[in-house]
């Protein structure tokens, strides 16, 4: 039998989600520069492609990720507050997960992601593992305020793969004020971050030869027609993905292959030939800069972790005192 998340909406908000979605996709399409809502890629298809796009060949973050997890996560667990309980942003399929949950064997283990179905099956996936674990999923985009279960004085807040490089400087540095509010004066953060490296290996990661990652972009398009009674014709836009060197991010984008209208719930969206538009920023840190972002968030960067080629780190903050 499968078990609600602990936070799903009552079917009466989903009308609220649903506008809440058209304003964005509306406010995004009406810009000079045209942009599509990054949190809105993960509808339960886009979930599936991304694990997907996991397991490839040119993607580095999750297998150096999880190589280093692998490596240190009993060191890591070793400064974490007894009978902690164990939050995750974003989790999806909560693979990278186990290997903190086997080290930790945390009181609870709280994950949140923002799409359901997705979220559901994951967690009951986790249950028939771990069954003396209490999992109780959160259905929530953790980008605006959402509540967890109260379970104890001091949580673990695990914010894996490059996430946080999604977000412009400001709202990182809002993000992980919120996760030290979560975490608790005793708690700890621990985020992962995609450092610089040589733009063709980052540019690779993004555009991969099988294609997945393009159907992953262009299933935002195919997600705004089936909820938002859109007309797109997703073949009609290209996916890709440059490094900006002056940003330092790699940028996701769709081109309009052609001159084309589009109807979005009855409003007209024009796109020229060759016109832009972005759907996620991927920034890649230098270690200055991943503690400059600690910093202002009033976290202390406790230690950090890479990999032998420094592409990808593993820092643990903990909330200044």
């Amino acid at each position: 039998m499968r078990t609600r998340p602990h936070n799903v909406q009552p079917a009466a908000s989903y009308a609220d989600d649903r506008q809440r979605f058209a304003r964005a996709v509306f406010a995004g399409l009406s810009r000079p520069d045209k942009h599509l809502p990054t949190a809105y890629l993960y509808d339960e298809r886009g979930s599936a492609l991304f694990d997907a796009i996991c397991q490839l060949p040119e993607y580095y973050p999750t297998r150096t990720e999880v190589a280093i997890m692998r490596e240190h996560a009993r060191t890591m667990v070793q400064t974490f507050a007894a009978n902690a309980v164990l939050i995750e942003y974003g989790s999806g399929s909560s693979l990278k997960t186990r290997l903190l949950l086997d080290a930790m064997r945390p009181r609870a283990y709280v994950p949140v992601d923002i799409s359901g179905a997705h979220l559901d099956a994951a967690a009951a996936t986790l249950r028939a593992e771990y069954p003396a674990l209490r999992v109780m999923p959160v259905c929530a985009d953790f980008t605006r305020p959402f509540d967890v279960p109260r379970l104890g004085p001091a949580n673990v807040v695990y914010f894996p793969g490059s996430t946080l490089g999604n977000f412009e400087r400001d709202a990182a540095v809002a993000l992980l004020r919120q996760m030290a509010t979560l975490a608790g004066p005793e708690g700890h953060v621990v985020v992962g971050t995609d450092m610089r490296k040589p733009s063709a290996i980052v540019e690779r990661a993004y555009a991969d030869a099988a294609g997945v990652t393009a159907a992953f972009n262009r299933n935002l398009l195919v997600r705004i027609n089936r909820e938002l009674d859109a007309d797109f014709a997703p073949e009609r836009f290209e996916h890709r993905a440059p490094f900006d060197a002056d940003r330092g991010s790699i940028v996701m984008q769709l081109i309009s292959r052609c001159q084309q209208r589009v109807l979005i719930a009855g409003r007209r969206f024009m796109f020229s030939t060759g016109e832009i538009v972005v759907t996620e920023y991927s920034h890649k840190y230098t270690p200055g800069e991943v503690a400059s972002l600690a910093a202002a968030a009033a976290l202390e960067l406790e230690q950090s972790w890479y990999d032998s080629a420094g592409w990808f780190g593993i820092q643990l903050l903990r909330p200044r005192a």
